[in-house]
């Protein structure tokens, strides 16, 4: 089960035993006041900047936010899109759940993009789902209903078997969707961890779909992020997880080394690469 992602010269595949993919998260105004300021001023340059950051650090997919207080997505969506593709060569991941907005994105997108998101919730998958299947797109489901968001596997996997069955019904292949088995911070409930990682395990043998993971959120409100996200990432590859969002700067080493580990690394020449890169950079 692959899922293709692509720009006009350039496609990447989720899936199919092939290293994981990580999908840069930086370009995201949220808790950034100096990026939700420059958005507002239609300052584009440092969206270049952060895309061209996420490409250098391993990111195969951008992850583009752009939702907020004083934010008008179905205007500043496009034009960031289309910033980031005159920047880097990678497909993109719209992270927005106004159709609105998706359908001018979409219009505009070269390629295949990923929408992110649809959720359980009739009303999120009547308006994303007719979007996606017109434009062409993958698209990411959060397993969430209307009765909100469960803490368990077994709820975890019913949505998710609710939202590949839908997109089905609207004619959306089964290798174009991507269940996201929602990550919680073990800060708050430390039994969470444990059950997206069952979640995703389960998703990934009864439905056979690509799961992703917004990996950072595991960790919120700890100290030393970088250690729980590291060794959380590797953790979800292990589980079964196909794609991550991430910073690609912090994870990259751990998820690299999960897939050499699980013996998606051919004479370790990724893991290789991107350690010479790292020690070069530390040497300058």
């Amino acid at each position: 089960m692959e899922t293709i992602l692509s720009t006009p010269s350039h496609e990447v595949r989720i899936g199919g035993g092939r290293p994981t993919v990580i999908i840069g998260e930086r370009i995201n105004p949220t808790g950034k006041k100096w990026l939700q300021e420059a958005l507002k001023a239609g300052d584009l340059e440092v969206v270049r900047r952060e895309a061209a950051a996420q490409a250098e650090a391993g990111a195969e997919v951008l992850d583009l936010h752009v939702g907020g207080f004083g934010l008008d997505e179905a205007t500043i969506l496009p034009r960031v899109m289309e910033a980031v593709l005159e920047t880097v060569d990678l497909p993109l991941c719209l992270d927005c759940t106004d159709p609105r907005a998706l359908e001018e994105a979409l219009k505009a997108c070269p390629g295949k993009a990923l929408v992110n998101s649809v959720t359980g919730e009739e009303r999120s998958l009547a308006e994303i789902l007719p979007v996606v299947k017109r434009y062409g797109a993958a698209v990411v489901g959060l397993v969430q209903d209307d009765e909100g968001i469960p803490k368990d596997a077994d709820r975890r996997l019913e949505i998710a078997r609710k939202i590949v069955s839908r997109a089905g019904e609207a004619g959306i292949p089964r290798e174009d969707v991507i269940i996201d088995c929602l990550v919680f911070s073990v800060g708050a409930d430390t039994a969470s961890g444990a059950a997206v990682l069952e979640a995703v395990s389960r998703v990934r043998r009864e439905l056979q779909v690509n799961v992703v993971l917004g990996l950072s959120n595991i960790s919120f409100g700890l100290p030393d992020r970088g250690l729980v996200n590291g060794t959380f990432a590797a953790m979800a590859v292990l589980a079964g997880a196909t794609c991550l969002i991430a910073d690609a700067a912090a994870v990259r080493p751990y998820v690299l080394a999960a897939d050499l580990i699980m013996g998606r690394d051919r004479h370790a020449r990724r893991f290789l690469s991107d350690y010479r890169r790292r020690a070069g950079k530390a040497g300058d």
